[in-house]
């Protein structure tokens, strides 16, 4: 099998290279999206705990219901393509982001908050200068698993039309070439799997630095 795979490759390239830039580009406009709306949310949310409840408890609903079912909730309003899967990957990768903002700028060690107002911060400041640096490790955390999520999520975006490595795995089904199936599989996977090493390494150098502003 790993041999055919290897053929399968070398003989059909340009087709997976462009299925791979397909995948690529869906999953950067879908992780953006998800980082800008989660990131917004989850400040908003620790700053006015009192929108926690409801947007968590949301987030969490949608969460809850299957990728493939959400393609389909999403049809008949922005039908086949890219636009549904950009939207639907979107939607499902808020819950990481949303989730770790607001634990890591909620759990911060109160007596460096007081520190802070105690020389003069405003709440600007408070949140851009101390809180947010502070909660980038947990911030960091979650981004790593939307990042990993979206990337294999992606795949099923091919059943509502869309481009991406899932074409392969869904010509692969369809016309029983198991070889084509892995290999899109396969390419998914250390993608998601080369992302989430990079931005391990990102994370760990977050958590040495702000350790290192901590203990000055």
């Amino acid at each position: 099998m790993l041999q055919e795979m290897i053929q399968l490759y070398w003989t059909r390239q340009e087709y997976f290279h462009e299925l791979l830039w397909e995948h690529l580009q869906l999953s950067a406009i879908s992780i953006i999206l998800a980082l800008v709306l989660g990131l917004t949310l989850g400040i908003l949310i620790a700053q006015q705990e009192k929108f926690s409840l409801p947007v968590l408890g949301t987030i969490n609903f949608i969460y809850t219901i299957p990728s493939i079912a959400l393609f389909g909730i999403l049809l008949p309003w922005t039908g086949l393509g890219d636009t549904t899967a950009v939207i639907a990957l979107t939607v499902y990768a808020l819950l990481p982001i949303v989730r770790n903002t607001y634990a890591g700028l909620t759990n911060i060690d109160p007596t460096i908050i007081e520190a802070g107002i105690g020389m003069g911060s405003t709440q600007g400041q408070l949140l851009w200068k101390i809180k947010l640096p502070l909660a980038l490790p947990v911030i960091m955390a979650g981004v790593r698993n939307m990042v990993v999520m979206v990337i294999a999520t992606c795949g099923i975006a091919s059943f509502i039309g869309a481009g991406g490595l899932g074409v392969a795995i869904f010509r692969g089904i369809t016309t029983y070439q198991l070889p084509l199936t892995y290999l899109g599989s396969l390419m998914i996977a250390l993608m998601a799997l080369l992302c989430d090493i990079i931005l391990g390494y990102v994370e760990k150098r977050i958590t040495l630095r702000v350790n290192g502003k901590i203990t000055k």
